[in-house]
């Protein structure tokens, strides 16, 4: 039995860094039909042209990020090609997103105040111009700049560009992973006319080829025979229940090497997996939260104390603990609504009219224990 124990020095892992979100997969899996479709818009740019733009859907965790990075990868070493992808959770705005291309262009970082949107815009081009080069742009996660409206008038500079600096060739790739996000009807009319892109879905992937896609990565992170068959197959079914989500496969994975190191144990066992779904099911909700604003994060502290409850009585609690106005507090309930934190649902009130009952998509401990 003893040789079955790890020692003080030993891990079950050979490298945990292959279970971070960021890691890029040597082989990237069941994606050739996408990637073939990207590669073909993005051509041109590798022969000094405007590349043509592409629009990539599909639910959460279907790889939709790492064809991105892949392709970046290639287009790195093109001479006369400029990559940037611009992780739009974080850069929510017209602003940081050209702040972001500044920086990718000239790598340093703008001055952070006194510097007008007009003439970040125009060293942009400028350089593109000067330096003769194409530029592609990744806005990864664009529904966050819908939920902040934002996202019209950032495209629009992004695809003029090239009426505002002749020679200025910029080709943009949106990505969302927010299936009930209409892109181009959200856009404005000013933007829809110039904005056709190619359009790439990326489907759900099956329980078969989540095992696949992760037996890679048990073969890079774990040491030999730390992990069976019957460890993915477990991993590989919960993730499909998950709704599909890799990163939920990917965490569990750790998760569960985690859980065998703490028993001392040199394998990971099926008890293992099942002890850690709670906790790596949630992963998208953990990557939401963390994107969230102090006030919407205080919004979603007092809505896990008054779950169900008319969107008026939320307002006062919120209102008590904020200090912020109605407008504010309506913003915040649409984006969140829109993100899929909390379901809005407008009902009839006796005596009231139509009024919205608010409630959390997910269960309140769950979200009050990855708020701290």
């Amino acid at each position: 039995m003893a040789g079955d124990m790890l020692g003080w020095d030993e891990s079950v892992f050979r490298d945990e860094g292959v279970f971070d979100f960021e890691y890029v997969p040597e082989t990237f899996r069941h994606r050739d039909e996408q990637m073939e479709t990207l590669k073909y818009a993005l051509r041109p740019a590798v022969r000094g042209s405007r590349p043509l733009n592409v629009m990539a859907r599909g639910p959460p965790g279907t790889g939709k990020t790492t064809a991105v990075q892949k392709l970046f990868g290639e287009l790195s070493g093109v001479s006369d090609v400029r990559t940037v992808r611009v992780n739009c959770q974080v850069d929510s705005t017209r602003y940081s997103v050209f702040s972001r291309l500044f920086e990718g262009l000239f790598e340093y970082e703008p001055p952070t105040s006194g510097i007008s949107f007009k003439k970040l815009f125009g060293q942009i081009t400028d350089k593109l111009v000067e330096d003769d080069e194409v530029m592609v742009v990744a806005l990864d996660d664009v529904n966050y700049l819908f939920y902040e409206n934002e996202a019209s008038d950032t495209l629009y500079s992004l695809l003029r560009a090239h009426e505002a600096h002749a020679g200025a060739k910029i080709g943009v790739v949106v990505v969302s992973s927010d299936l009930d996000l209409d892109v181009i009807a959200e856009l404005d009319g000013r933007v829809q006319s110039v904005f056709r892109p190619e359009e790439v879905y990326f489907g759900k992937y099956g329980e078969r080829e989540i095992a696949d896609i992760l037996s890679e990565r048990v073969e890079r992170g774990f040491r030999e025979g730390a992990v069976g068959p019957q460890v993915l197959d477990r991993v590989a079914a919960l993730t499909a229940d998950a709704g599909g989500d890799l990163r939920v496969g990917i965490d569990l994975l750790r998760r569960a090497g985690l859980n065998a190191e703490m028993r001392g144990s040199t394998e990971v066992a099926v008890e293992d997996v099942d002890d850690a779904y709670e906790k790596a099911k949630h992963v998208h909700l953990s990557r939401h939260l963390r994107g969230l604003s102090e006030s919407e994060r205080a919004f979603v502290r007092v809505l896990a104390e008054h779950d169900g409850k008319r969107a008026g009585d939320v307002f006062d609690a919120f209102h008590d603990e904020t200090g912020l106005g109605y407008t504010r507090y309506s913003e915040i309930i649409n984006k969140l609504d829109q993100l899929g934190l909390i379901d809005a649902e407008y009902a009839e009130v006796e005596g009231r009219g139509r009024s919205r009952e608010l409630s959390l998509s997910y269960d309140a401990e769950a979200v009050l224990d990855r708020l701290e």
